[in-house]
């Protein structure tokens, strides 16, 4: 599956287009690291709990997008877009979306 945020391939040429997919997920934040991000924001660095939980919901929403088209039969997703959103006080929508497409 090619995964890119190009509105098309080089080389390659859509010969279908299945539209939307999307992925998402909505983590909330740990104890422990809302801990340990209290005591970095008083001496300063980056909040490597936080980073982590972001590169894996990123991850997961990234999967999910696949796996949907995939089950439409593409076999690459263009224009590829990451978008976060607060649900709740201390929980995180991550939400990746792109255009399913097949491509030779």
């Amino acid at each position: 599956m090619i995964v890119t945020n190009l509105e098309h391939v080089p080389g390659k040429r859509i010969t279908k287009h299945f539209g939307l997919v999307q992925g998402n997920t909505i983590r909330a934040k740990h104890v422990g690291r809302d801990l340990m991000a209290g005591l970095k924001n008083i001496f300063g660095g980056e909040l490597k709990g936080y980073t982590e939980l972001l590169s894996e919901s990123r991850q997961q929403a990234t999967e999910r997008m696949v796996a949907q088209a995939k089950s439409l039969g593409a076999n690459a997703v263009l224009n590829v877009r990451f978008s976060t959103s607060s649900i709740t006080q201390g929980a995180a929508e991550l939400y990746a979306y792109g255009t399913a497409v097949l491509v030779e």
